[in-house]
């Protein structure tokens, strides 16, 4: 494996931030919050207070027309915007005409997503994460940033799980990794180029945070969530930021030219990761690009995302 070489910003939960005052309001700000109470859905409209209310309305403003059809965004007990990702089918993995394409991301293969589910719209972050494991497990890390809306890091596969399960129990939702298939599906978000934003790499620096952007300016960390320009599906950094563990046992592709709903093979050693990070180069911030590791391993740049059954 290599070594582990977001424009939204949420705003820091209740009693997180250094001091700072809440911004005055305006009417922009009291719409925004109206709009709010009609994405959270009711049971969750008591914990939507713990996000900036315009966070989940910027959302929904990048919704398809197949996800509006699903109905609105929904934020969890701990502030996660949660976006309804539709059923369909795309091309997983890399063609033969990638030049930078790996053997393992071939070959491309349709893959059929069956039901829809809701993902949520950035990675789990600091405040989220304590919030469920009452744990700070990057904390002592080398060139640590301070702040709730960071990416929750050095977090293994069995972390993740473990938070997922705690955050179902607290709901009564099933909360869980996505699949690598889901993750992929979600990522190239109905497009079939190298990025959700087309083959050009130069572009790439308005969408992700990788070495070129960070780490090799001495930005050596997973940077605040929600910063960059979202996929088409409105969610963020799925290129870049920090790696996001996935639920499958690691293996090669098959041949089977279709599959429905993959989930990966019964047993393994390692757990896929996706997305690349901010110590890694373009090409590995692709849709396509896979890796993988142990799932006790944590790592500075490892963190995740969570998916939720569909209503």
């Amino acid at each position: 494996m290599r070594i582990w070489s977001i424009a939204l910003l949420l705003a820091a939960m209740p009693g997180c931030s250094s001091g700072t005052q809440p911004a005055k309001p305006s009417a922009e700000s009291d719409n925004d919050h109206a709009q709010l109470q009609k994405i959270a859905t009711p049971e969750k409209q008591a914990a939507s207070v713990a996000v900036k209310p315009h966070a989940a309305v910027t959302a929904g403003k990048h919704a398809t027309p197949d996800q509006f059809a699903l109905g609105d965004s929904i934020v969890s007990s701990v502030g996660m915007i949660l976006v309804p990702i539709p059923a369909g089918q795309f091309q997983m993995g890399s063609p033969d005409s990638d030049s930078v394409a790996r053997s393992h991301e071939k070959p491309r293969h349709l893959v059929k997503i069956t039901r829809p589910f809701y993902l949520s719209a950035h990675e789990v972050t600091r405040h989220q994460y304590e919030q469920v494991m009452k744990a700070r497990p990057w904390e002592g890390l080398k060139h640590l940033q301070h702040g709730p809306d960071y990416p929750a890091t050095n977090v293994s596969w069995n972390d993740a799980v473990e938070f997922c399960r705690r955050l179902s129990d607290r709901e009564g939702m099933e909360y869980r990794l996505p699949t690598e298939a889901e993750w992929e599906y979600a990522c190239r978000a109905g497009t079939t180029t190298l990025y959700s934003f087309g083959d050009d790499a130069s572009r790439l620096e308005q969408h992700a945070w990788y070495l070129k952007n960070a780490s090799s300016v001495g930005e050596r960390y997973g940077h605040r969530v929600g910063q960059k320009l979202p996929n088409p599906w409105g969610l963020y950094d799925m290129h870049g930021n920090v790696w996001e563990w996935c639920q499958d046992w690691y293996a090669p592709y098959g041949s089977e030219k279709v599959l429905s709903d993959p989930a990966g093979p019964a047993r393994g050693g390692r757990r896929v990761l996706r997305g690349g990070s901010f110590n890694e180069y373009a090409e590995v911030a692709r849709s396509a690009d896979r890796d993988d590791n142990r799932p006790g391993n944590r790592y500075v740049s490892g963190g995740f995302r969570v998916a939720r059954t569909y209503r």
